[in-house]
C-alpha cells in the first residue's frame, strides 16, 4: 500500500515527521495548537527551571543521606560490611521499578502534580528514617524498608521531569533544561558531603536526615504556594485504537533486534552500576582507609569536579559534532572517556596509595564519567526518537537493578576480603566490559524509521 501526500506537502516534510502519528490523522493543527497552550510562558519557565534544579539538588542531598553516615550508622548498630552493602543497595530495588510508572503518570496527572508529591513523600520518609531506625530492636530491617521506599518515591522523578520536559517547554529549550538539572545532581552530592561532614561529627548523623528532610518539605510547599497554586492542567495524551497498540507492540520488539540497542543499554547498565556503587561506598572507603584525613576534603572535591566537568563534556560534544565528527564517533569518544578514562584512574586505587593521591585519581574519575551525557545517554535520541522517553525509562530501570547487584556485592567481597582492591577491579572490569561493547557495536544511525516505515506500507 503506497501512503498518500497530502496536497502541498513534500517529501522533505513527510521525513521531517514520519513518525508524528497526526500526520495519519486529520485535523493533526488543530491538536498542535492545543499542546502549545500547554507550554509555560518564558517567565514562568524561569521560575520552574530555577526551582526543578534546586529540586534536583535535593534529590540527591536525599539519596546520598546515607551513604555518607553509613559509616557512623554501622557503628552505632554495629552493622557487618555485608549488613551495609544490603542497606546502600536496596534503595535501587524500589529505585529501578517506578520509572515507567512514574512517566505514564506524569502524562495523565501533569508532571508538576507528580514532582510535587514524590519531593513530599521523599521529605517524610528521609527525616523519619532516624526515628524508624530506633523504633524497635530490628534496626537494619526497618532502615531498609526505609531506603527502599525512598527508592520507590525518587523513582517517579526523573521520569517525571521528562514528561514535564516534553510537555511545557518549547523543543529548542529542553537540552538546556535537562543540562540544568544534571548539575543539579551534582551539586546535590557535593552538597550532602560537605554538610554531613560538618554535622556528622558536631550533631551527630541523625542531624543529617533531619536538615536534608525539612529542606525537601519545605522545597514542596514553596512549590504548591508558589508555581502550582492547584491550577495545572495536563497535556492531553492521543488515545490510540487496537492496530495502532499492536504496531506499537511489534515495533518495539523489532528495535530490541538492533545490535547498536541492546549495545546501548547495556552499555548504560554498566555506567549506572559503576556509578552508583561508587556513589554508595565511596564515603566508607575514604573513612576506612584514611580514618585521620579530613572528611569534607573527600565527600566535597570529587564532586566537585563533575560540575564544571559536565557542563564541558556537554560543550565538547557539541563542538566536534559542529567540526564535522560523525555523530556515532562523538558518542563512542565521549563514553571512553566516560568508562575507558575514568577506569584508567580508578584501578590505582586497588593498591597501596596515599590520600592525595586517592582523591586526586577519584576526582579525575568522577570527573570524566560526567561525559556520558554525550554518550550513551543522549544514544537513545540518535536511536530511537520516536521511542525516546520510554526506552530511556527502560535503560534506567536496568541500570538501577544492575546498581542493586553491584553495591550488595561490593559489600560482601568487603566483608569476605577485607580488600577494596577486589571491588575496584571489579568496577574497571565492567567498564571495560560495557566499553567495548558499545566501541564494536553501537552506533548513531537511527533505527526506527525504517521498521516504522514497512509498518505503514511506505
Amino acid at each position: 500500500m503506497a501512503l498518500k501526500l497530502p496536497a502541498g506537502q513534500d517529501q522533505r516534510d513527510l521525513d521531517a515527521s514520519l513518525l508524528d502519528p497526526s500526520v495519519y490523522k486529520p485535523n493533526a493543527s488543530a491538536k498542535e495548537e492545543s499542546v502549545d497552550q500547554n507550554l509555560w510562558t518564558r517567565s514562568k519557565a524561569r521560575k520552574w527551571i530555577g526551582a526543578l534544579f534546586v529540586g534536583t539538588c535535593l534529590l540527591y542531598c536525599a539519596r546520598m543521606t546515607l551513604p555518607v553516615c553509613a559509616v557512623s550508622m554501622a557503628a552505632t548498630f554495629h552493622w557487618s560490611k555485608i549488613d551495609s552493602g544490603i542497606v546502600l543497595g536496596v534503595f535501587f530495588w524500589g529505585y529501578c521499578f517506578t520509572q515507567i510508572l512514574g512517566g505514564h503518570l506524569s502524562d495523565r496527572m501533569g508532571g508538576e502534580r507528580v514532582l510535587f508529591i514524590s519531593a513530599a513523600s521523599w521529605a517524610v520518609i528521609t527525616a523519619g528514617t532516624p526515628l524508624l531506625a530506633y523504633l524497635g530492636s530490628h534496626t537494619l530491617a526497618q532502615v531498609t524498608i526505609a531506603r527502599v521506599m525512598l527508592g520507590l518515591i525518587q523513582g517517579f522523578f526523573f521520569p517525571s521531569l521528562a514528561s514535564l520536559c516534553s510537555q511545557r517547554v518549547v523543543e529548542g529549550e529542553r537540552g538546556f533544561l535537562m543540562s540544568t538539572m544534571h548539575s543539579g545532581s551534582h551539586l546535590g552530592t557535593l552538597l550532602a558531603g560537605g554538610m554531613g561532614s560538618l554535622m556528622l561529627d558536631r550533631y551527630g548523623w541523625e542531624s543529617l536526615f533531619y536538615s536534608v528532610g525539612f529542606l525537601s518539605g519545605l522545597w514542596a510547599l514553596l512549590v504548591w504556594l508558589w508555581l502550582l497554586r492547584g491550577d495545572v492542567t495536563p497535556k492531553k495524551m492521543e488515545t490510540e485504537n487496537d492496530s495502532q497498540s499492536s504496531l506499537s507492540a511489534k515495533h518495539w520488539l523489532s528495535l530490541f533486534k538492533k545490535p547498536s540497542v541492546w549495545a546501548m543499554v547495556f552499555a548504560h547498565m554498566c555506567m549506572c552500576s559503576t556509578s552508583y556503587t561508587l556513589l554508595s561506598w565511596l564515603p566508607t572507603y575514604f573513612k576506612e582507609s584514611f580514618p585521620h584525613a579530613p572528611a569534607w576534603v573527600y565527600n566535597v572535591i570529587p564532586w566537585l569536579t563533575a560540575i564544571p566537568s559536565a557542563l564541558g563534556g556537554g560543550y565538547l560534544s557539541d563542538f566536534l559534532i559542529t567540526k564535522g565528527y560523525s555523530v556515532a564517533t562523538v558518542r563512542k569518544i565521549m563514553q571512553f572517556c566516560a568508562m575507558g578514562i575514568s577506569s584508567i584512574f580508578i584501578l590505582p586505587l586497588s593498591g597501596d596509595v596515599p590520600f592525595t593521591y586517592a582523591v586526586i585519581c577519584i576526582s579525575v574519575a568522577v570527573g570524566v564519567m560526567t561525559f556520558t551525557s554525550g554518550g550513551v545517554s543522549v544514544n537513545v535520541q540518535d536511536l530511537v526518537p520516536s521511542r525516546a522517553g520510554a526506552l530511556y525509562g527502560f535503560m534506567n530501570m536496568m541500570g538501577a537493578f544492575m546498581g542493586l547487584v553491584l553495591v550488595s556485592l561490593s559489600g560482601y567481597i568487603i566483608e569476605v576480603t577485607l580488600s577494596w582492591a577486589t571491588v575496584f577491579s571489579i568496577i574497571t572490569l565492567v567498564n571495560a566490559t560495557g566499553l567495548g561493547i558499545f566501541l564494536i557495536f553501537g552506533d548513531a544511525q537511527r533505527v526506527d524509521l525504517l521498521d516504522f516505515c514497512q509498518d505503514v506500507g511506505i
